[in-house]
């Protein structure tokens, strides 16, 4: 039997029509799988049990909610080379492929395997103290340092490839991926990128010198990164979805994820008119 995920918002809307969906799913013979989504105010107990029943045999998963449920979707997964497909139910869904409206015919394509499947790359994370590893994430989006509400500009000391890079005296500093180049990168400052293009972007957040810009790098280097010492009150956060106080006693280490993302497109769909209607650009095409 054939077996599809839905992975739901905590969202009445969002909820009435997964209900729905999952009914339709059922009386075409597809095997449902159907799970509440958590987020950072949660045990992550709902999920419990829910994460061995996973298998790379799924067709795909429906996410339905915002940006903040697909990446939450993309944690839940983690190694796991089942693809998704975002449903936007929520304020935010650039990641989504699909609206609510569009849900059950996206469905109708997908049984029809009228699709294609991209991959998005993600980063590994690890933060080591004192010699013992006491996290590691890996992240769609971003991995973000930045200061708590009363600290002054956090001294982040930036290695790439064990090479030492600079010092930057900023309010944070963001490590992105392709697909979050669109999110807090780019409201800091930083470029869109797109999602093929095999780069990590590392982005200062407000630094003290005027010169310390955003780079580009090839997603094949290891960066390290830790606070000068004294510095205090500093955080670091995984896609939004996960926090930890870090200090100068730690070291982050971030490098490209063995497990891409995949996500699921359809070949009528184009990413560059997905961009100009999220990002709002005006203009229509030349004639």
């Amino acid at each position: 039997m054939r077996r599809i995920g839905i992975y739901v918002k905590k969202d009445a809307e969002a909820i009435s029509r997964a209900d729905a969906l999952e009914k339709w799913l059922i009386s075409k013979e597809i095997d449902v799988l159907r799970v509440q989504s958590y987020g950072p105010e949660d045990t992550e107990k709902e999920a419990a049990g829910i994460e061995e029943k996973l298998a790379d045999e799924f067709i795909c998963v429906f996410v339905l909610g915002g940006d903040g449920t697909f990446l939450s979707a993309s944690r839940w997964l983690g190694a796991h080379k089942i693809p998704l497909i975002g449903a936007k139910f929520g304020d935010v869904g650039f990641m989504a492929e699909i609206t609510g409206e569009t849900l059950f015919a996206a469905a109708q394509r997908i049984l029809e395997n009228e699709y294609v499947i991209a991959e998005r790359s993600r980063l590994l994370v690890k933060v080591v103290r004192a010699g013992s590893e006491i996290a590691e994430e890996t992240v769609l989006n971003d991995v973000v340092i930045n200061k708590g509400a009363l600290a002054r500009l956090a001294n982040i000391e930036t290695y790439i490839n064990d090479h030492y890079l600079t010092t930057y005296r900023s309010d944070g500093l963001i490590v992105a991926t392709p697909t979050g180049s669109t999110a807090y990168s780019l409201a800091a400052g930083g470029p869109v990128m797109h999602p093929g293009v095999q780069g990590i972007i590392i982005n200062p957040i407000c630094p003290f010198t005027l010169t310390n810009r955003c780079m580009i790098l090839p997603n094949t280097v290891n960066i390290k990164i830790r606070l000068a010492k004294k510095t205090t009150d500093v955080f670091i956060t995984f896609d939004g979805q996960q926090v930890l106080e870090i200090t100068d006693q730690d070291v982050v280490l971030i490098t490209k994820s063995p497990h891409p993302l995949k996500i699921i497109n359809f070949p009528d769909q184009n990413y560059f008119d997905i961009l100009k209607a999220k990002l709002l650009w005006s203009g229509g095409p030349l004639k």
